[in-house]
């Protein structure tokens, strides 16, 4: 694997340097369009989703001029569009892909899953199907979720958002605005969710209570499921999933609504999940990896999130998983990053969210490199 992937790395002579951290971060490949999510590969190259609805493919450092076809229909507009991008856990067994991506149009749309197999020479997918819809629609561009994560016992996590114009509805499990939810492979509720017999919520719903959550990841040390959510005005949060839980949104946030109105701080037994971090002004947060590669050894069991709004890449120091500080990085740059892997090669990559031909893949590496 790691005889292939280094043909992916033939980065650009032009890296943009943070001297006070010590890092740079390396071109890969650039001229995307918005691109959402990445994917390497296990032959070598990397799947990366563009938001209008295309799924490209860089191979030896260079974009495929052709997107990869057998992508379903999207709908595009604002925020909405084709988003994650996700191999399946024995993807060298059975080339699944799954993609997470809006459907339907401006007056009903929602979050979706499809899957399909990707060809030898990946440049298609076939066999593609729809395997899971969130229920119940909204009109509208905003706040999708989108984010996917095989858990290790081989069940799907999917975040979805609240829709923006709904945001009560996240308070309701009865639905799947403002959740995650758990699904196995074929996009069905996965046994043993916490309201599987359907009678107090849907059986596919995990949690419920979030925003627009648009990162997530498992927690090394403890195995615990992270995520992250946009807040209103201020109040992005990092949380810890737990199983059946509320997370508070609407009723809770520690940000303000956008028209100053006040919304209550989370607080000591309001019956609500506390975040174990937030941001106030918003970052808008976006992506979720904690390191584990070798390159950058001080990293190790770190959490490393996109920020949108603040463009630079947040590092979330931790140790033993718990939070003890945190920092911008390449906010040099002025990039909007919206996501960040790290590589069967142990680097770090961030995917910045900039119209083409500015969009990208990039590799942190160390500034004397």
């Amino acid at each position: 694997m790691l005889r292939a992937l280094s043909a992916l790395l033939l980065l650009s002579t032009a890296p943009a340097l943070a001297q006070e951290t010590g890092v740079q971060a390396e071109t890969v490949a650039d001229g995307l369009d918005h691109p959402w999510s990445l994917a390497f590969l296990p032959e070598g190259g990397m799947l990366v989703t563009e938001r209008a609805g295309r799924l490209r493919l860089i191979r030896a450092g260079q974009l495929v001029e052709d997107p990869v076809t057998g992508v379903p229909d999207v709908f595009n507009e604002r925020q909405a569009g084709l988003l994650d991008v996700v191999l399946h856990p024995d993807f060298e067994s059975n080339r699944f892909v799954y993609l997470s991506f809006s459907q339907g149009n401006t007056v009903l749309n929602r979050t979706a899953i499809a899957r399909g197999r990707l060809n030898a020479d990946a440049t298609a997918l076939e066999g593609t199907e729809i395997i899971f819809q969130a229920q119940a629609t909204k009109p509208g561009g905003a706040h999708y979720g989108g984010r996917i994560l095989f858990t290790t016992d081989g069940m799907l996590l999917l975040t979805i958002g609240e829709g923006f114009i709904r945001p009560q509805q996240a308070q309701n499990p009865d639905n799947h605005f403002g959740t995650i939810v758990r699904l196995t492979e074929d996009g069905e509720p996965a046994p043993g969710n916490p309201f599987a017999d359907g009678e107090e919520g849907d059986a596919a719903v995990w949690s419920y209570g979030h925003r627009n959550p648009q990162g997530i990841a498992i927690e090394p040390v403890s195995g615990d499921v992270w995520a992250h959510e946009h807040g209103p005005r201020g109040g992005d949060e990092i949380n810890r999933v737990v199983a059946g839980s509320n997370y508070g949104w609407p009723e809770r946030s520690n940000g303000t609504h956008y028209d100053g109105g006040d919304i209550s701080d989370h607080a000591e037994g309001d019956g609500f999940e506390h975040p174990l971090l937030h941001w106030t002004p918003s970052i808008a947060p976006s992506g979720m990896a904690f390191y584990q590669g070798a390159e950058f050894p001080g990293w190790q069991g770190d959490l490393f999130v996109g920020a949108l709004a603040g463009a630079h890449l947040r590092r979330v120091d931790l140790e033993d998983g718990i939070i003890v500080g945190q920092e911008a990085l390449l906010d040099e740059l002025g990039v909007r990053i919206r996501d960040v892997r790290t590589g069967p090669d142990g680097g770090l990559y961030i995917v910045t969210d900039e119209p083409e031909p500015g969009g990208a893949v990039m590799r942190i590496v160390p500034a004397n490199r």
